[in-house]
């Protein structure tokens, strides 16, 4: 089945284009020129992967990223004209998995998608031998082959991002994991000193699932300077 995307922006010669090269890419592509039309979309059909433009004329692309999160963990790309820190950090905490200012070039959208995507699948397509058990700590329990997340057997809904942070951690039981390396372990990118940010944001996301108090941590644990830990 081809991996399916959703690609929502008002410019429409921006729209068509990486709707082309997405394409090329072997991917079953839907185009959106509007919110309205996006909600539609998000509404009715099932996606891998969803490319939002922030600034549109209705229903803006934080609206549409709240509507995915309330039902979907699938990776959501932002796209912004406007390379702000409080828009970055908005999205974020929504639970974007990713920022591309615009002027952009194609192919790199198209890389930071393929990028997204591996982070998606990689955790239900490990071998069985890694998988056979949970990781169970004082209560949370990390189903890697299901790649599910209880607390106190609850549910908890993670999006990829999130998930990886906390399969991450949990893997180092007992470590303190310096926050360039779990930046890069988990992006897969160079550290940048916005990245302390973007780390914070989503661990302090994932916290609040988790019911995790950041004051009195009941599972991570930040070490000022350091990093993270789940003990």
């Amino acid at each position: 089945m081809e991996t399916r995307i959703l690609v929502v922006d008002d410019e429409k010669a921006i729209t068509d284009l990486v709707g082309i090269y997405l394409k090329n890419e072997g991917y079953q592509v839907t185009l959106a020129y509007s919110g309205a039309e996006a909600m539609r979309a998000i509404l009715s059909q099932e996606f891998e992967c969803a490319v939002l433009d922030i600034m549109l004329p209705d229903i803006d692309g934080f609206e549409l990223l709240r509507t995915i999160r309330a039902d979907h963990t699938y990776p959501v790309i932002m796209l912004t004209a406007r390379d702000s820190q409080a828009d970055k950090i908005e999205g974020l905490t929504l639970g974007a998995d990713d920022y591309v200012v615009k002027p952009f070039r194609p192919l790199e959208l198209v890389a930071r998608v393929k990028a997204q995507l591996r982070r998606y699948t990689s955790y239900g397509s490990r071998a069985p031998e890694e998988t056979s058990d949970a990781i169970e700590i004082n209560g949370l329990a990390i189903n890697r082959a299901a790649r599910q997340v209880t607390v106190d057997e609850r549910p908890v809904r993670t999006t990829p991002l999130e998930y990886a942070i906390l399969l991450y951690l949990a893997e180092h039981r007992g470590r303190v994991v310096p926050v360039e390396e779990l930046f890069r372990a988990v992006w897969n990118e160079e550290f940048l000193p916005t990245s302390n940010n973007t780390v914070m944001v989503h661990i302090r996301h994932l916290r609040e699932k988790l019911g995790d108090d950041a004051q009195s941590p009941r599972f991570i644990k930040n070490i000022w300077g350091v990093g993270y830990t789940i003990e």
